[in-house]
């Protein structure tokens, strides 16, 4: 009796960990930001699940590109998990990042945040 029991619960172990490995083409993607400040220069690095940035990696696969927000205004596009904002003026600056279509429909992923560039 306890060892099927044993046994009942490593098959269900087991299978939790291999279901892990398995990928869900319906799952929800995720957006993770990070930046650091150097000087008059933003570095920012992304980790986007569920997206790629690359129009060849996979024909089931969304792709996307980023959409930088500086103040409000649009600045650029960009289709690369980590870039660098340049040349910004000393002060604070509000930053959004927006992740769209190739069509740019956004695919309600965003995220925002401060810099405080010193002089």
């Amino acid at each position: 009796m306890k060892k099927s029991i044993g046994v009942i619960l490593l098959s269900i172990f087991i299978v939790g960990i291999m279901s892990g490995f398995i990928q869900n083409d319906n799952q929800t993607p995720t957006f993770f930001v990070q930046s650091k400040i150097k000087g008059n220069n933003v570095f920012v690095e992304c980790i986007l699940s569920g997206i790629s940035f690359r129009e060849s990696e996979q024909k089931n696969q969304k792709i996307g590109k980023l959409v930088i927000w500086l103040d409000g205004k649009r600045e650029k596009e960009v289709n690369t998990a980590a870039f660098i904002i340049k040349g910004l003026k000393p002060g604070n600056h509000e930053v959004k990042l927006e992740v769209v279509d190739l069509n740019n429909v956004p695919y309600g992923l965003t995220k925002e945040f401060l810099v405080n560039i010193t002089k």
